[in-house]
Protein backbone atom coordinates (compact mmCIF):
# COMPACT_ATOMS: atom_id res chain seq x y z
CA UNK A 1 0.00 0.00 0.00
CA UNK A 2 2.44 2.14 0.73
CA UNK A 3 4.33 1.74 -2.89
CA UNK A 4 0.36 2.88 -4.12
CA UNK A 5 0.77 5.47 -2.05
CA UNK A 6 3.59 7.14 -3.11
CA UNK A 7 3.16 6.58 -6.46
CA UNK A 8 -0.52 7.81 -6.95
CA UNK A 9 1.36 11.08 -4.52
CA UNK A 10 3.81 11.83 -7.39
CA UNK A 11 1.52 13.18 -10.17
CA UNK A 12 -1.81 14.81 -10.28
CA UNK A 13 -3.51 11.79 -12.55
CA UNK A 14 -3.00 7.99 -12.21
CA UNK A 15 -4.63 5.43 -13.91
CA UNK A 16 -3.85 2.08 -12.78
CA UNK A 17 -4.52 -0.47 -15.82
CA UNK A 18 -4.20 -3.41 -17.74
CA UNK A 19 -3.28 -3.35 -21.94
CA UNK A 20 -6.29 -5.78 -23.00
CA UNK A 21 -9.01 -3.76 -20.88
CA UNK A 22 -11.24 -1.90 -22.73
CA UNK A 23 -12.72 0.09 -19.69
CA UNK A 24 -9.54 0.61 -19.16
CA UNK A 25 -8.71 1.86 -22.46
CA UNK A 26 -12.31 3.92 -22.24
CA UNK A 27 -11.49 6.29 -19.18
CA UNK A 28 -8.07 6.94 -20.61
CA UNK A 29 -9.40 8.10 -23.84
CA UNK A 30 -11.73 10.07 -21.80
CA UNK A 31 -9.45 12.10 -19.47
CA UNK A 32 -7.10 12.33 -22.70
CA UNK A 33 -10.04 13.94 -24.21
CA UNK A 34 -10.28 16.50 -21.50
CA UNK A 35 -6.49 17.28 -21.87
CA UNK A 36 -5.30 15.37 -19.22
CA UNK A 37 -1.74 13.60 -19.45
CA UNK A 38 -2.37 10.71 -16.76
CA UNK A 39 0.67 8.59 -15.94
CA UNK A 40 -0.66 5.19 -16.09
CA UNK A 41 0.53 2.18 -14.91
CA UNK A 42 -0.17 -0.49 -16.49
CA UNK A 43 0.02 -3.91 -14.05
CA UNK A 44 0.02 -6.45 -16.83
CA UNK A 45 3.42 -4.90 -18.09
CA UNK A 46 5.09 -4.51 -14.51
CA UNK A 47 5.78 -8.07 -13.48
CA UNK A 48 9.36 -6.95 -12.45
CA UNK A 49 8.22 -3.95 -10.58
CA UNK A 50 5.00 -5.73 -8.61
CA UNK A 51 2.14 -5.23 -10.45
CA UNK A 52 0.59 -8.04 -8.81
CA UNK A 53 1.69 -6.51 -5.50
CA UNK A 54 0.14 -3.55 -6.63
CA UNK A 55 -2.74 -5.22 -7.54
CA UNK A 56 -3.53 -6.56 -4.30
CA UNK A 57 -2.81 -2.91 -2.91
CA UNK A 58 -6.19 -1.78 -4.55
CA UNK A 59 -7.99 -4.36 -4.05
CA UNK A 60 -6.89 -4.00 -0.19
CA UNK A 61 -8.45 0.09 -1.11
CA UNK A 62 -11.64 -1.26 -2.29
CA UNK A 63 -11.27 -1.12 -5.90
CA UNK A 64 -13.02 -4.01 -7.68
CA UNK A 65 -12.11 -4.81 -10.15
CA UNK A 66 -8.94 -3.47 -9.58
CA UNK A 67 -8.70 -2.08 -12.78
CA UNK A 68 -9.12 0.78 -13.74
CA UNK A 69 -8.31 2.19 -10.45
CA UNK A 70 -8.62 5.91 -11.28
CA UNK A 71 -6.63 8.58 -8.55
CA UNK A 72 -7.14 12.36 -8.69
CA UNK A 73 -4.90 14.97 -6.62
CA UNK A 74 -3.41 11.12 -4.57
CA UNK A 75 -7.19 10.40 -3.85
CA UNK A 76 -8.96 7.32 -5.06
CA UNK A 77 -11.69 8.11 -7.44
CA UNK A 78 -12.71 4.92 -8.33
CA UNK A 79 -13.26 2.67 -11.66
CA UNK A 80 -15.21 3.17 -14.75
CA UNK A 81 -18.09 3.49 -13.31
CA UNK A 82 -17.69 6.27 -11.20
CA UNK A 83 -15.47 8.44 -13.35
CA UNK A 84 -18.55 7.69 -15.69
CA UNK A 85 -20.50 9.05 -13.35
CA UNK A 86 -18.33 12.41 -12.34
CA UNK A 87 -17.97 12.88 -16.25
CA UNK A 88 -22.03 12.45 -16.57
CA UNK A 89 -22.36 15.23 -13.41
CA UNK A 90 -19.92 17.43 -14.85
CA UNK A 91 -17.74 17.31 -12.48
CA UNK A 92 -14.69 15.45 -13.36
CA UNK A 93 -13.19 18.26 -15.53
CA UNK A 94 -13.00 20.62 -12.10
CA UNK A 95 -11.98 17.97 -10.58
CA UNK A 96 -8.70 17.36 -12.86
CA UNK A 97 -8.41 21.53 -12.72
CA UNK A 98 -8.57 21.58 -9.25
CA UNK A 99 -5.39 18.97 -9.09
CA UNK A 100 -3.53 20.62 -11.38
CA UNK A 101 -4.39 17.70 -13.94
CA UNK A 102 -5.35 19.81 -17.35
CA UNK A 103 -3.30 21.89 -19.12
CA UNK A 104 -6.17 24.04 -20.50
Amino acid sequence: MDKVSRMVSERPVVIFSKSSCCMCHTIKSLLSEFGANPTVYELDEMQRSGGRDIEQALSRLGCNPTVPAVFIGGKLVGGANEVMSLHLKRSLKPMLKQAGGLWV
